[in-house]
């Protein structure tokens, strides 16, 4: 009896830690009885028949997934290296294990392609721009791939654009170009509406001579203030006029 209460004593003991299994809160446990799959169960601790019962974990938790950078050809053919981030769970455990081998690596696979075709469709400026539509095509895209495997998108976001560096010296130089656009006409502005005020005031000052004799006083006063040695008084020609004899 000895005997046999050594060797059933730990064969009990294997066995009944074989059994037990625990699942934490953010996990679900699928069981295949004799190959047959059966609901989700979890959190907390579950009992399985060794020998007959087979227990994969799910982790429902959000999965940040690095895209590696691709090398993309954009429509204007233009090359650069794209890479982007993918936000991803697990919605329904018991698709997620029967309806594709590994849903990491092919979700994995197919935000690459998807990364790859979405920005080969589109020109550099728009790339550049408009992230926000890429994030937002490419999310419905995976989504839609995705949901017989039931696995969520939640949100996808382009990390970087590398540019080649002829590339970014021609925009540097573009982006130049179009300052100094913008500053001759900023400047070309500022002389128009110079002369324009200039014309008003001549108008001005020919319906009203007397307008002439108060600017002419008030630059007296403005040269009056000046430490200059040597003082220049302008004499405006109609004020001469008026003191000569007709």
């Amino acid at each position: 009896m000895l005997y046999v209460a050594i060797f059933i004593i730990p064969l009990f003991l294997m066995l009944l830690f074989a059994s037990v299994k625990m699942i934490t809160q953010y996990e679900r446990g699928i069981f295949f009885r004799m190959g047959k799959v059966r609901d989700p169960k979890g959190p907390g601790l579950l009992i399985r028949i060794p020998l007959i019962d087979r227990l994969v974990r799910v982790d429902l938790r959000t999965v940040t997934l690095d895209v590696p950078a691709q090398d993309i050809i954009t429509k204007d053919n233009v090359s650069v290296r794209v890479s982007a981030v993918v936000y991803f769970k697990v919605v329904d455990p018991v698709k997620a294990i029967i309806e594709v081998e590994d849903y990491e690596m092919a979700t994995s696979q197919l935000a690459q392609t998807t990364l790859r075709s979405i920005c080969g469709q589109d020109e550099l400026d728009h790339m550049l721009s408009e992230r926000d539509a890429i994030n937002l095509k490419m999310q419905e895209i995976l989504d839609h791939e995705t949901e017989p495997w039931g696995v969520k998108i939640s949100r996808v976001e382009v990390k970087e654009i590398d540019l080649p560096e002829s590339m970014q010296r021609a925009m540097a130089k573009q982006a130049e170009a179009e300052r100094e656009r913008r500053a001759s006409i900023i400047n070309a502005d500022g002389e128009l509406q110079s002369a324009t005020k200039l014309c008003e005031a001549a108008a001005l000052i020919a319906e009203h001579p007397a307008a002439i004799q108060l600017r002419y006083l008030q630059t007296i006063r403005e040269i009056g203030v000046s430490d200059k040695n040597t003082t220049l008084i302008p004499v405006p020609v109609d004020l001469i006029k008026t003191i000569l004899p007709k």
